[in-house]
């Protein structure tokens, strides 16, 4: 699927004031210790990046850098980037308020309607549309379908954001005479703006590492580029050259981030009690009802359709089966649920760290663990290939190793979830089952976690539904005669075995459509209050 770090991970809540923690939780060496673990392991695919055009030698690299056609797949990268990134934060943000802040009929199916498309692999919603227009492709294809493909992740959190939002803003700016217009646009967006800002970062790291969809649309990036040099050409320095061009990008857009985010914030005194009225849409409910219709007929409509008319259609294929349909879901699945997991595991120290102890060094920390998102999940496979054959040879071609580059691929997502949860779990409860005797791992099993259990659910489902979907990394580190239903998908598609290739993109669609759908009830319960409607 998406966004300063701390921002990204604050996606769905503009947080209350909460008073400075106790002196006791000044100086958490065990977490401090854990988390700089998760952070080194995280900086693995950066550090492999650097050592592999480190030997090329930097002369090399600034000519290979510098020349025209490096410079094009940057061009074509960022300015898709920019654009996906602001058709994404416009079309999530208006479905957000449309859901949370008016009238609309059927508002509670919309709410997960929408969410759904992120179920959907990048590289199959390319597919469906090649297959219904053959035109669809380059840029103009290519920010048709990653604007489809990941508007889902502006409009969680900026969703969740407008449900808690404070209520009595908008009251009072209606009061001190503002029009509707400018009150949605000086107190409502501005409300919502962290979770949109994290939304927004979010897409462009996950534009930056896509292949798939690109392959398919036949638009070269830099990604498309280095799985070409690294696969095809086995010319491993020049595509970690071409990966530290990302890496570098990456960093400009975190930085960008941080600069929005400390140009103001917003607080309030205390968590809304009640729910704001809500809008009504009068003239404008056909409009846009008529709107969301075609947002997720085009997101999930045309590639669902493809697949159930190749379903139907049938075909054959000089591709041998190297794996059963039942026998590819229950692997694929399996790989979700411990990345899922694992993922989930990793990023709770990280969480609690930057939460419960915020200081430059913390947001340092917590802030660089991103970088990894716009990393190539190709990059990030060569480099636990790297350092397990230098270090842990066992590892290598092994599903632990496939587990853990998940793990580390989506890290960021379970962040976004986990530090949410974390963000809202009272620090005095836990000083007040301290206070009664309680000892400290008591009080994380009776309290904190009860707390932080439905973010950390929300993490797993996240790295799940991505999990799923997952294709480059999948292709490098997947034991030797293994197939998930993604790489099956891959290799009947590449061999324009479309009828073959439809039974695998609809069970990769129906196994993602569940944590699609459970996240997006947990997104929009947040925060939950029993006077919502």
């Amino acid at each position: 699927m998406v966004v300063s770090a701390s921002a990204t991970t604050e996606m769905a809540l503009v947080e209350p004031a909460r008073p400075r923690a106790p002196a006791r939780r000044d100086r958490p060496l065990l977490l401090w210790l854990t988390a700089s673990a998760v952070a080194a392991l995280l900086a693995l695919p950066p550090v492999y990046v650097v050592v592999q055009a480190a030997q090329t030698g930097w002369s090399e690299i600034a000519s290979l850098v510098f020349r025209r056609f490096t410079l094009g797949l940057l061009w074509n990268t960022v300015r898709l980037s920019v654009c996906v990134t602001a058709a994404c934060a416009i079309i999530g943000t208006a479905a957000a308020w449309l859901v949370e802040k008016t009238d609309l009929p059927g508002r509670r199916l919309w709410a997960v309607v929408v969410v759904l498309p992120v179920a959907i692999p990048d590289f199959v919603i390319g597919f469906g549309w090649v297959s219904v227009a053959p035109g669809v492709h380059g840029f103009g294809g290519a920010m048709l379908v990653m604007t489809l493909a990941l508007y889902p992740l502006v409009y969680l959190p900026v969703a969740a954001s407008l449900r808690g939002a404070d209520p009595g803003q908008e009251e009072v700016a209606r009061s001190l005479g503002l029009s509707r217009m400018a009150t949605l646009r000086r107190v409502t967006l501005a409300q919502a703006r962290p979770a949109l800002l994290g939304g927004c970062v979010l897409v462009s790291l996950a534009l930056l590492a896509e292949y798939g969809a690109f392959e398919v649309l036949r638009y070269q990036t830099l990604t498309t580029e280095i799985f070409f040099e690294s696969q095809r050409s086995y010319n491993i320095p020049v595509a970690s050259s071409l990966a530290l061009i990302l890496v570098v990008v990456s960093f400009a857009v975190l930085g960008g981030d941080a600069l929005a985010r400390g140009r103001g914030r917003v607080t309030r005194s205390s968590a809304p009690v009640r729910a704001g009225r809500r809008h009504r849409l009068g003239r404008a409910t056909i409009p846009a009802l008529l709107g969301l219709f075609a947002l997720v007929g085009l997101a999930l409509g045309v590639p669902v359709g493809v697949v159930v008319y190749w379903l139907v259609e049938g075909g054959t294929t000089t591709l041998p089966a190297s794996s059963s349909i039942a026998g590819a879901s229950l692997l694929t699945a399996g790989y979700a649920a411990a990345a899922g997991a694992l993922a989930t595991l990793l990023a709770l120290p990280v969480a609690l760290l930057a939460v419960r102890h915020p200081r430059r060094s913390t947001a340092t920390l917590e802030r660089g663990t991103f970088v990894v998102q716009a990393v190539p999940g190709l990059i990030i496979a060569l480099a636990l290939v790297y350092f397990s054959i230098r270090a842990l040879r066992p590892l290598y071609q092994t599903t632990p190793l496939l587990i853990v580059g998940y793990a580390i691929m989506f890290f960021p997502l379970a962040l976004v979830a986990v530090r949410t949860s974390v963000a809202q779990a009272p620090l005095a409860l836990e000083d007040v089952a301290r206070s009664l005797g309680r000892r400290r791992l008591a009080v994380w099993w009776r309290v904190v976690l009860p707390l932080v259990g439905p973010g950390m659910a929300a993490a797993f489902c996240l790295v799940f539904l991505s999990t799923v979907t997952e294709l480059t990394l999948t292709l490098v580190l997947i034991p030797t005669g293994v197939q998930t239903l993604a790489t099956q998908f891959w290799a009947y598609t590449s061999n324009l075995s479309y009828a073959a290739a439809a039974p695998y993109a609809g069970m990769m669609i129906l196994i993602a459509a569940v944590p699609s759908y459970i996240l997006g009830r947990w997104f929009d319960r947040l925060p939950s209050r029993a006077s919502q409607t």
